[in-house]
């Protein structure tokens, strides 16, 4: 059952330049970690965990129905939880990251749990016109949601690699298009690019960095939007904000850091930089609220980059999961962590 954890069977990307010596790497090495200090942090991760890394009261949820999303207007977006984004641009569905999942794990028994539903169920989504996957890991790429997706999806864009992990588990071959950093594709009315991060891949203990990780910036004729997935800070969202920006809306990574990682995810005064070097207009942060990966507070994500947000001046929306927001005209939402 679990033979996939011990073997890849991916490709080789040798013409990538990102691609070297049979893995995947970032533009700048990551600083190598030892086998005992990297058994210490799951050590803590499992068994040291500090208080409230969990809420304490249910995540408040706004229902989506499917007769409201046909009814909504072009340039909407909806938090489906964590990374997951529901976009309507030009008339068309597109998703980033779903994962409708109980745990972000390889088995149903164990792993992160999720903290609330869904705002709406996986087969009550209208036709989706594309999923943009940022990334392999399971709070990301989640294999039951990719397969019942599977026929209600007329693209799947990935970095290189994950697609090959989409066809090996059965998504039709000519619904798949894998991407190098700043390659671009144009699906109807919407152009993706895809753009650096600064992160890692791997579901298993034989795949380690063999798929691609990346951000995209999201472009329909009346919207320029960035979303980030995985990433610590690099002097690569200057470089995205030059050439793309500015941006819109900015959905940046916010969440499940630490010191002892900030290299692959970003501390809180990390993510307000980037978004300040990508050319955003509006902040809306992901990658918090529905999981538990890290060693802080649940809320302390949301507390921190509202903190950070008054004092820099940026203008934040944090909308509840499931309520609509207008990608043209946004509005700061509340804080609904509180509650």
């Amino acid at each position: 059952m679990l033979s996939y954890l011990f073997k890849s069977g991916l490709p080789a990307y040798t013409d990538s330049a990102q691609y070297r010596e049979g893995h995947f790497g970032n533009g700048v090495p990551t600083p190598s970690r030892g086998f005992w200090e990297g058994v210490g942090l799951w050590r803590d991760f499992l068994f040291n965990k500090p208080a409230n890394t969990v809420p304490d009261r249910a995540i408040p949820v706004v229902a989506m129905t499917p007769a409201e999303l046909m009814a909504a207007p072009d340039d909407s977006v909806w938090r489906l939880g964590h990374s997951s984004l529901l976009f309507k641009l030009a008339g068309k569905f597109w998703l980033t990251d779903p994962v409708f999942g109980e745990r972000a794990s390889p088995v149903s028994w164990f792993g992160p749990k999720r903290w609330h539903a869904p705002p709406i169920a996986l087969a009550a989504l209208p036709p989706i016109e594309g999923v943009i996957l940022s990334h392999d890991h399971y709070d990301h790429l989640d294999h039951g949601t990719m397969l019942a997706l599977s026929d209600k999806v007329g693209k799947f864009i990935t970095p290189l690699g994950v697609g090959a992990r989409l066809i090996a588990w059965g998504v039709p071959k000519e619904k798949v298009k894998e991407l190098d950093w700043w390659q671009e594709i144009r699906v109807g009315d919407v152009a993706l690019i895809a753009t650096p991060a600064q992160h890692f891949s791997g579901r298993g203990l034989g795949d380690g960095n063999q798929t691609l990780w990346a951000s995209w910036v999201i472009r329909s004729e009346r919207v320029n939007l960035f979303f980030s997935g995985d990433s610590g800070y690099f002097d690569g969202f200057k470089t995205i904000g030059e050439r793309f920006g500015p941006f819109d809306v900015a959905f940046v990574e916010t969440g499940a850091y630490s010191p002892r990682w900030e290299y692959v995810h970003m501390l809180p005064a990390q993510t307000a930089q980037a978004f300040e070097d990508l050319r955003g207009k509006w902040l809306y942060p992901v990658h918090n609220g529905t999981f538990d990966l890290a060693m802080h507070r649940w809320d302390d994500p949301l507390e921190q980059i509202s903190r950070l947000a008054r004092e820099r001046q940026i203008s934040l929306t944090t909308p509840m999961m499931g309520e609509p927001l207008s990608l043209l005209s946004p509005h700061p939402g509340e804080h609904w962590w509180r509650r």
